[in-house]
C-alpha cells in the first residue's frame, strides 16, 4: 500500500515537472514560418521561372523567392477576406484603408490604384523590385545586382541615417532618395579601406626607393 502510494506521488510529481519545463505550456504560440515550399517540387515551368528570378534579382537561393511569395499570399488573403465583407462594414473600412495605405507607403500600389481588387493583382516581381538590393543597383551605386548585395552585406549602404546590411530590406517610397553610401564607408566619406591603404603604402615605398 505504501509502495503504491509512493509511486502515485512520484508519477504526479513527474507530470508536474514536465509541465513546468515545457515551453509550449507557458509561452504564447508564435507562428515563426516565413516561407512555404512549393507543392510540386519538380515542376519544370516553375523551376525555370524561379531560376530566372534568382539571376535577375541576385538572390542567394530560391527560399528568398518563397519568402516573398508567402508574404504576398498573406496580403492577398487579407484582401480577399475584406472583400467578402459588406462595403459599409466598419472592419472593411478601417482595415482596408490601413492595408492600402501600407501598400502605397511601400510603393506596391500607386495613388490611383488604392483598391482591394488591385492587391489581388500584385506579383512576385513587384515585391522584389522594392528590395534594397534592387534599388542600390538601379540607382547606380553598384556595378551589378550581385555587387549591390556585396555592398549591402559589407555595411557600405545606408537608408537615411540608418545603416542597413539586409539585402531584402523593403524600401519605402519616401526613403528611396535617401539611399547612399555610409559615412564610414570608403566609397563615401570614410577612410580608405585595407587594400587601398596597402597600395598607397607600397606606392609610397616605391617612390622612396626611386628617390634614393
Amino acid at each position: 500500500m505504501h509502495i503504491a502510494r509512493l509511486l502515485q506521488i512520484l508519477r504526479k510529481n513527474l507530470i508536474l515537472f514536465r509541465l513546468y519545463h515545457s515551453r509550449s505550456c507557458f509561452l504564447p504560440f508564435t507562428d515563426s514560418k516565413t516561407s512555404k515550399t512549393p507543392r510540386r517540387p519538380f515542376e519544370k515551368e516553375r523551376l525555370d521561372a524561379e531560376l530566372k528570378l534568382v539571376g535577375e534579382y541576385g538572390l542567394r537561393c530560391k527560399r528568398e523567392i518563397w519568402r516573398v511569395q508567402f508574404a504576398l499570399a498573406k496580403l492577398r488573403k487579407a484582401a480577399r477576406t475584406l472583400l467578402t465583407l459588406d462595403p459599409s462594414d466598419p472592419k472593411r473600412i478601417f482595415e482596408g484603408a490601413a492595408l492600402l495605405r501600407r501598400m502605397n507607403r511601400y510603393g506596391l500600389l500607386a495613388d490611383d490604384e488604392l483598391e482591394l481588387d488591385t492587391v489581388l493583382q500584385l506579383t512576385t516581381q513587384k515585391l522584389l523590385e522594392r528590395r534594397l538590393q534592387t534599388k542600390v543597383y538601379k540607382q547606380g551605386l553598384a556595378k551589378s545586382i550581385h555587387h549591390a548585395r556585396v555592398l549591402i552585406r559589407q555595411r557600405h549602404i545606408r537608408v537615411g541615417s540608418q545603416l542597413v546590411n539586409v539585402p531584402s530590406f523593403n524600401v519605402r517610397t519616401a526613403s528611396e532618395k535617401h539611399i547612399d553610401f555610409s559615412t564610414n564607408s570608403p566609397y563615401g566619406q570614410g577612410a580608405p579601406g585595407r587594400v587601398a591603404r596597402k597600395r598607397a603604402a607600397s606606392r609610397a615605398a616605391g617612390g622612396g626607393d626611386e628617390e634614393e
